[in-house]
């Protein structure tokens, strides 16, 4: 199989760290973009020695509004050509929605939403004009319900499941394919930086590494969406939620989302 390039964004996060690994080990080579120039260094120093594959870095701030541009100039001016495009960076954060700052919600939207679609509209149109690429969004189980304690990250893995599955739709039959994954509660960095450690939702959170292989294997098979890493607690309320009054549900997920609730 031809080499194929993937750039993935959040990439030496949790999630992100495990589809640089399954894409490398595969012999694809990367294109690594974050926040952090010293850590992307050293994460594509890593898997150019053990994989002997090609690792490019862009170091920006997810952010910012011009961040999108910065990427897709970057490769233009470097001549990278993009395969498979993984929009994995996101974050979230507990807390009531007035008492958390603009800043932090706002940034939250920028990163979650704009540049992901930002991306997409840039790459996208060079997929389709040579028939071929694959992107995929990581959502999140979250989309399916609304969220209080994390009002504004739910409302936006709403607007990430919602587009991609539109996005598949429009791309259909140009060889070219959009996937959603859609992860339970995981084992990185996001529920320590966004306050939730001590939640019950992430009690029994489960390993990263299944989860992202089921997505990539997913974005290879061009699928729709994956619904992947759900934990003992998860996977009956995501069932069940459907077809639990709209105000029970919230109290519910309010509690699971609660600090202090794993102890409870």
């Amino acid at each position: 199989m031809e080499k194929k390039t993937a750039l993935i964004t959040g990439a030496y996060g949790g999630l992100g760290q495990c589809f640089a690994e399954i894409h490398a080990k595969a012999g694809g080579d990367l294109i690594l973009v974050g926040r952090d120039p010293k850590k992307l260094v050293a994460q594509a120093e890593k898997f150019t020695e053990k994989y002997k594959i090609t690792a490019h870095t862009i170091a920006v701030d997810l952010a910012e509004k011009e961040a999108a541009w910065s990427i897709y100039d970057t490769c233009e001016a470097n001549g990278w050509t993009v395969d498979y495009l993984i929009n994995n960076a996101g974050f979230g954060g507990q807390g009531e929605f007035i008492a958390r700052t603009m800043e932090q919600d706002m940034a939250m939207i920028a990163v979650n939403i704009e540049t992901p679609t930002r991306l997409a509209k840039l790459f996208l149109p060079d997929f389709v004009k040579r028939g071929s690429g694959k992107v995929l969004n990581v959502s999140s189980t979250a989309a399916a319900m609304p969220g209080p304690l994390q009002a504004v990250y739910y409302a936006t893995k709403a607007y990430l499941t919602s587009w991609s599955e539109a996005l598949w739709r429009e791309v259909k039959d140009t060889g070219v394919t959009v996937t959603c994954l859609m992860p339970g509660a995981m084992q990185t960095g996001f529920a320590q930086a966004g306050g939730l450690s001590d939640t019950k939702l992430f009690a029994n959170a489960v390993s990263p590494l299944e989860v992202a292989q089921a997505g990539y294997d997913a974005m290879l098979q061009g699928e729709l969406e994956v619904i992947a890493g759900l934990n003992a607690l998860q996977k009956p309320f995501m069932n069940l939620s459907p077809m639990i009054p709209k105000k029970l549900l919230l109290d519910n997920v309010y509690k699971l989302q609660e600090r202090g609730s794993a102890d409870n």
